[in-house]
This record gives C-alpha cells, sequence and structure tokens, in this order.
C-alpha cells in the first residue's frame, strides 16, 4: 500500500492520479496506523515552506514520518514535501524543517533572463547510482515549479541536478529517503518511470 500522506498540499489529487495510472490504489491519509503500515510513503507539497511544517505540526504529522523513517519505509517527498524534509529555508526563517536530511533551502537568485519562479522543462544530469532514474535516457527533461531550491550539506546524496542560473540539487537519496524538487507528476512519462522505480525498488541502499 501506498501511503500519501495529507497535509492540504496543493498537488495531491495529481500525484494520486499518476499513481492510479500506474495501476496502485493509493491511500491518501493523515492517520499514524496506516502511514506506518505503508510499503511505500509519497509527501508530496505545493505552497510555502513555513504554512507546510506548521500543517505538519498541526495534524500530527511531524513525529509519523521521524518514525517512518526510523522503520526504513520507503519516503518519497515531492517539491515542497522534499525541502521540508530538510532543515530550514530561506522561504521561512526561523521556522525548522523535519531535519531527516542535511541542507537548507535557498532562493534562486535573480539573472538576467531568469524568470522566477522556475516554471518548465528542465534537462536533469544524473548521476550513475541514482535509482530513482534507472531505465531513463542520458539528461532527462523533467517539470519544475518554484522559486526557491536544495543546497544539500553531503553532495553524495545528490542524485540529480538542474540548472538555472545556478546548480539546483533537483533529486537526492539517502537509504530509504528520495526527493524530487520537480514533479515528476507532470513529468510524462519520464516522471511515471521515476514513481515506477520508486514504487517497484524493493532492496535498501
Amino acid at each position: 500500500m501506498i501511503a500519501l500522506i495529507d497535509y492540504d498540499a496543493g498537488n495531491m489529487r495529481s500525484v494520486e492520479k499518476a499513481l492510479v495510472y500506474l495501476g496502485e490504489k493509493p491511500v491518501v491519509t493523515r492517520k499514524r496506523e496506516e502511514i506506518v503500515k505503508a510499503d511505500r510513503i509519497i509527501l508530496p507539497g505545493v505552497g510555502s515552506f513555513g504554512d507546510a511544517m506548521h500543517n505538519l505540526e498541526t495534524f500530527g504529522l511531524t513525529e509519523v514520518i521521524r518514525e517512518a523513517v526510523e522503520k526504513k519505509i520507503p519516503l518519497l517527498g515531492i517539491c515542497l514535501g522534499m525541502q521540508v524534509l530538510f532543515e530550514s529555508s530561506e522561504e521561512s526563517p526561523g521556522v525548522k524543517g523535519l531535519g531527516i536530511l542535511e541542507g537548507e533551502i535557498v532562493r534562486i537568485p535573480k539573472a538576467e533572463g531568469l524568470k522566477i519562479p522556475h516554471m518548465g522543462w528542465n534537462s536533469l544530469s544524473c548521476s550513475h547510482d541514482g535509482r530513482l532514474f534507472e531505465g531513463l535516457k542520458e539528461n532527462p527533461y523533467v517539470y519544475f515549479v518554484h522559486s526557491y531550491y536544495l543546497k544539500a550539506k553531503d553532495p553524495e546524496i545528490v542524485k540529480a541536478t538542474a540548472r538555472y542560473g545556478v546548480t539546483i540539487h533537483a533529486s537526492v537519496e539517502k537509504g530509504n529517503v528520495f526527493g524530487c524538487q520537480f514533479h515528476p507528476e507532470k513529468s510524462g512519462e519520464t516522471g511515471l518511470r521515476i514513481l515506477k522505480n520508486f514504487i517497484e525498488r524493493r532492496e535498501e541502499a
């Protein structure tokens, strides 16, 4: 069973729809007992870092997510759902993230010819050991919508990057924890393959 964590994230239904297309029956939930018994967990997200952490706290989900990670349940954070896995964000000074992974979220710097938010298709530069990207062609294109990006503390966990004025840490993997700054649910066949790789992966790193 795939648990889609419900904390009023904007892209919940599009992620659910993509999973159903892949033949899955995801459960949209904020119940601890369903989340910690799931085979896979997806944390979607669109919106602000501060609002996301407020909602996760309000619904009692922060400790549930940490518990699931401790139980080694594979967890995928998408866009804002990836960002809250880290420690902090310039978007919401003073608000602590989940701190499951080390790093910070910073604003994409203004530059001539670049629109912020970064919205649209970008190619990825993927490392060869990224489990989410198995079976994909070199430099696959995926869809982004964001104004802030990840700077991971440990470069070893970064499995894909993108260029948009700066180098964006676009995907991370550490043990059973995965994250994508882009939206696989909006990235066509490439995104569906990424979700399928996450769903079907059985062994751990």
